[in-house]
């Protein structure tokens, strides 16, 4: 019966629904089961031993078409009918029932181990065994379904170890495992329990049920006040949580989650998760307890919002506002806000909670993270990396971080970036920096370390470069150099009417000395030479026995040494069976070590053979630069770019593939794949000139037709390449088209421009004009000419 006035607002938050404690009564056991007592979302504070209600405003039975509530046990305990005593056999509910075997004892089948069988019966709201089929049979255990339950179909690898197919049936306390000698059956049962499961309603935590109630009730401060009041399990504990406060499938084991972790089911990590949230308010240093707990929300993604709500619940009213332990919580929920978007529900209860901390504690520290997490969850979108030390520290004082950026020719440039600076924005404000803005050319920001350089997505976020290269110092060695971002040409559209006197020449010098020095110009070992003295003639200017001398490498293709070397010859292979039995016998003894002494001798003697080339080359190149006295600096990076840019291929970028469909029927070649700004060339390594070569008219559509083949098509062929580059390749011939696109003057009556045909209104000047990582376009995709 109602209560009369305005007390009803004051007992209830909602209508159906009060939340004061939990019920913790106990179920009817069986004897070799337990009939699955309700879900439990609460917390369970130790010593609390009154009788805790619960009323949930789910579907329930009904009576002469009125809803009654129940008690959350005496619900779940009212979906499993109890049996009479008529044959089992005759029940009307039963779905699917069968002989099936509980358990296989042993591992492997064996013919004089009969295993024992029970009598399975599949009902709408529950699976029960029986002792046998018979009128009055035992009922052994019951596991109820529900929406959380969960079914594993049969697997051939239990099938091997076995000789029977699994089915694996995961409820809140019991895990039946069922075995078939028939994969029909096995796949039968599996059928069925899915769609009793798929066939029940979703089921609500009161944590589900209360957020519903506070953005409902928002409006209302006594209201609110009365549900905080009323249900602890908003409010901060110092108790541990026993249960994930949002509803998570049973048995649901994570087994793609990448790195070397390893996770059990998600329901034990978010209670993990809880306590490693308790000991964060007493850690000194919380940066690498903050960045673990991060990392394992992204691994586990369904994790993301089941923290946030254990953030909110331990931030909000806390014993002492403010302190340590609270502004501990706060930074983790910072860092939460720049790596993670919650669901909308979620997203909705957390901007109430901030607004709410805002309005309670105005001007504190705690206002202030509540602001910046609101700004923060307005630009965050997903992130490939969890922050890095660095980034978690700058979050937790609330400020931007400082990235270097080396630019070729130029000294290293700072830009001060947040969680959500993308690579594109770093660009266009080091062009405008810079003084970039008009050249035709395209520029971007790459990773560079010793072994590789590759481009960084327009919106690639330069976070997640950063954590990647902090993963990269901790594995790489001592003498290894250290990975960076580099500014530098992206694509040569323009490369004849580049001022001498401007940074971009520089820009354009530099990348032309690190193309000569990984062998990408194919030129005499004459040019390689004048070309190392110009380098040395820009370096230090004249001649001089003081001036300092780099080291070899860096003026001159380290390739070209090794090539005068002998090639090694292998050891010639044993001619009978009885002389590689004996080389096997000898391999460990005196003559396996005479064998190892010669192979280091023959190793000595190449090094020695190296050095003295090197140092024949490095006097040559010496001579060479005596001859260049009083050429100044500009000059001589004139001079270098001129003798590089005598190659026809200059301008292009180079690609290694190896060419699977050669145009004549040949087998699989190594070649250089250029891509410029008007063809798409072919190269044999070391050749100046091209095979063939073919302009964006001839070419029909690109692709990839899997991770390491690129196919390019032609009108009368089509090429497949192998390389690692394929990503590369497709967003360099995509930008190189847009590039076009946006130069060609338009044409009477012109179509609307294509996905790979953009607007050249809207394409930035001096810039790479792809948006993002490249999406691989259909094997059948096309761009017009």
């Amino acid at each position: 019966m109602p209560f009369p006035g305005g007390l009803w607002w004051l007992l209830c938050c909602r209508q159906g629904f009060t939340l004061l404690r939990r019920d913790y009564g106990d179920g009817d056991r069986e004897a070799d089961g337990e009939a699955e007592e309700e879900a439990s979302f609460e917390l369970r504070a130790q010593g609390d031993q009154a009788s805790l209600e619960v009323s949930l405003s789910q579907p329930t039975r009904t009576s002469s078409g009125s809803e009654r509530s129940l008690l959350v046990s005496e619900e779940m305990r009212s979906l499993i009918v109890e049996k009479g005593p008529g044959p089992v056999e005759e029940d009307p509910d039963a779905l699917v029932k069968g002989w099936l075997q509980r358990e296989v004892r042993g591992g492997v089948k064996t013919p004089w181990i009969r295993p024992r069988k029970y009598w399975f019966v599949l009902t709408p709201d529950s699976l029960d065994y029986y002792s046998s089929n018979e009128k009055g049979a035992k009922r052994l255990g019951s596991l109820v379904l529900t929406s959380l339950c969960s079914v594993l179909w049969p697997d051939k690898q239990t099938y091997k170890e076995t000789g029977y197919w699994s089915v694996t049936v995961f409820g809140r306390k019991h895990c039946y495992r069922l075995y078939s000698e028939h994969l029909n059956e096995a796949v039968r049962w599996v059928c069925a329990v899915q769609k009793v499961i798929d066939s029940k309603a979703p089921v609500q935590t009161p944590t589900q049920l209360l957020m519903r109630d506070v953005e409902e009730h928002c409006g209302s401060p006594e209201v609110l006040e009365q549900i905080y009041r009323c249900n602890p399990i908003l409010r901060y504990t110092s108790s541990p949580l026993y249960a994930p406060l949002l509803p998570f499938p049973y048995g649901s084991l994570d087994q793609s989650a990448p790195g070397p972790r390893s996770y059990t089911t998600l329901r034990d990590e978010a209670v993990k998760l809880f306590n490693s949230l308790q000991q964060l308010e007493s850690q000194r240093d919380p940066v690498p307890l903050i960045q673990g707990i991060l990392q394992t929300c992204l691994d586990l993604p369904p994790l993301v919002d089941e923290i946030y709500c254990q953030l909110v619940k331990q931030t909000t009213e806390p014993p002492a506002p403010g302190g340590p332990g609270d502004l501990h919580y706060w930074q983790l929920l910072t860092c939460m806000s720049c790596t993670f978007l919650p669901s909308p529900p979620v997203l909705r209860f957390l901007r109430f909670h901030l607004d709410r901390t805002e309005s309670r504690f105005p001007a504190s520290e705690m206002a202030k993270y509540a602001c910046f997490i609101r700004e923060a969850l307005g630009k965050t979108r997903g992130r490939e990396c969890v922050p890095s030390l660095e980034e978690i520290l700058v979050l937790m004082r609330r400020q931007e971080m400082v990235c270097t950026v080396h630019c070729p020719g130029a000294a290293a440039c700072s830009v001060a970036i947040s969680s959500h600076t993308t690579a594109e924005e770093v660009a266009r404000e080091l062009v405008s920096r810079l003084g970039l803005s008009q050249s035709p050319n395209l520029f971007a920001l790459y990773e560079q370390s010793r072994l590789r350089e590759q481009p960084v997505g327009s919106s690639t976020l330069l976070a997640d470069v950063l954590t990647r290269f902090e993963n990269l110092a901790g594995e790489e060695r001592e003498q290894d150099a250290p990975c960076r971002l580099c500014f530098k040409h992206y694509g040569f559209l323009d490369t004849d009417n580049v001022p001498r006197d401007s940074l971009e020449f520089a820009l354009l010098f530099e990348q032309a000395h690190e193309m000569v020095l990984r062998g990408y110009v194919p030129t005499s070992e004459e040019t390689l030479q004048t070309l190392a003295a110009l380098r040395l003639q820009s370096l230090n200017s004249d001649f001089s026995t003081h001036a300092p001398f780099p080291r070899l490498e860096e003026l001159f293709p380290p390739h070209v040494l090794h090539a005068r070397l002998p090639a090694p010859r292998p050891d010639p292979p044993p001619k009978c069976r009885g002389a590689r039995l004996r080389a096997g016998l000898l391999a460990g003894g005196l003559w396996g070590h005479s064998l190892a002494k010669q192979r280091a001798e023959r190793d000595q003697r190449l090094r020695g053979r190296l050095r003295e080339e090197g140092a024949s080359t490095m006097a040559a190149i010496v001579e060479k630069w005596k001859l260049l006295q009083g050429m100044g600096r500009p000059e001589a990076m004139a001079a270098y770019v001129a003798l590089v840019r005598e190659w026809p291929g200059f301008g292009s970028t180079l690609f290694d593939v190896d060419l699977r469909a050669s145009p004549v029927g040949a087998g699989p070649q190594r070649l250089w794949l250029g891509i410029g700004a008007k063809a798409v060339s072919l190269y044999r390594p070391g050749e100046p000139e091209p095979l063939d070569s073919f302009c964006y008219g001839r070419i029909s559509s690109f692709g990839a037709s899997d991770s390491s083949t690129f196919r390019l098509s032609m009108e009368d062929r089509d090429l497949l390449f192998e390389t690692s580059q394929v990503d590369e390749i497709a967003q360099l011939l995509t930008t190189y088209l847009a590039s076009t696109a946006a130069r060609r003057p338009p044409r009477p009556q012109e179509p609307a421009p294509g996905p790979l045909d953009p607007d050249p209104a809207a394409l930035p000047r001096g810039l790479c004009p792809v948006a993002g990582p490249w999406q691989r376009p259909p094997p059948t995709g096309s761009f017009g000419s």
